[in-house]
């Protein structure tokens, strides 16, 4: 008798890629599945305009209500992008069932049709206006290219970049509009996943950008007490992947990072052994704090660990709490 999996993913472009991909993995492993894509208009698809902060950040705009149905029964498992995924906080009920290999981490530039990045350069970034929604990106962008206006710009990857070519204005959350972005800085993961990967004109190193926690990861997840639905998406789970994804989790565990902290972290594994190099950035100032440590692969948590506590004594945690809400519930 078939199985039947029910997935929830958001309905965007590149969340049904994703899903898609994992539905064709699980027919390649598991003999005889039926998937069942279950599609999402969550809070953060519905209002674009908002900072995600308002809707208790990326967990609350886009995990929360897939994560609910799955602890109610009406789903077996739920797509998520790791870095969306809240890791200051326990998840009871539920676990990150399996993770795919990991797509491109960095972040990219993309700027609007007809603009160069030779005229970006000659020009310093006085002019240009980047647009990003992300606090993290805010930040580097403040220390790579001092003179660039970033505004806040939200949507999904094929949606920003519709918006960036027709030069359309973005609706603030205080009702004012911002001018037109002139480029964005975005994941490259994401633009491939949409297919607009020749949009991209600047690869951020890691040593200039350091990607979000998690970024590049598919997860999936499901009910920790459903040992049929683990064992059936444990087949489809990249090792390396999982155990990058425990060694940053682990340093926004250790930091207490919230859904508003300019926290960064990056796990490379080369046979036996991980390097994981973490950040927490000042958006008031030009301040970064970062930590790279190699330690043991199969031990990724112990090395978040290890990471997250030293960000900690350089003074990591003030740095977070500049940026915390004052209604803390995130």
């Amino acid at each position: 008798m078939a199985f039947r999996l029910r997935i929830g993913t958001r309905k965007s472009v590149m969340a049904m890629a994703q899903t898609t991909e994992i539905a064709r993995r699980l027919s390649v492993t598991v003999p005889d599945i039926e998937v069942e894509i279950v599609k999402f208009d969550t809070t953060g698809d519905l209002d674009q305009t908002s900072k995600l902060l308002s809707h208790g950040g990326k967990g609350g705009a886009f995990v929360a209500q897939i994560r609910n149905a799955v602890r109610e029964g009406r789903l077996q498992a739920a797509m998520h992008s790791l870095k969306d995924m809240p890791g200051n906080e326990d998840t009871p009920g539920l676990v990150i069932g399996a993770t795919l290999s990991r797509d491109p981490p960095g972040d990219v530039l993309v700027l609007r049709q007809g603009l160069s990045l030779e005229e970006l350069h000659r020009s310093g970034g006085k002019g240009f206006r980047i647009g990003t929604n992300a606090v993290r990106r805010v930040a580097y962008v403040r220390r790579l290219l001092p003179q660039v206006e970033v505004i806040h710009f939200r949507g999904a990857a094929d949606t920003r970049m519709r918006k960036l070519d027709q030069r359309e204005p973005q609706r603030l959350p205080d009702g004012g509009m911002t001018e037109p972005a002139d480029g964005l800085i975005m994941a490259r993961s994401g633009l491939e996943r949409v297919g607009l990967s020749q949009r991209i004109v600047y690869d951020f190193p890691v040593t200039e950008m350091l990607p979000a926690i998690g970024q590049g990861i598919v997860a999936v997840e499901c009910a920790t007490a459903d040992w049929q639905t683990r064992q059936i998406l444990a087949t489809i789970n990249d090792d390396v992947a999982h155990r990058s994804a425990e060694a940053e989790r682990e340093v926004l565990w250790i930091l207490n990072g919230h859904c508003n902290s300019p926290v960064a972290g990056h796990a490379v594994i080369t046979g036996d052994r991980m390097e994981l190099r973490a950040a927490v950035l000042d958006l008031a100032s030009d301040r970064l704090i970062e930590v790279t440590r190699t330690g043991s692969a199969v031990r990724p948590r112990e090395l978040g660990r290890a990471v997250g506590l030293e960000l900690l004594a350089r003074g990591a945690a003030a740095l977070i709490e500049a940026t915390r809400p004052p209604d803390e519930g995130l």
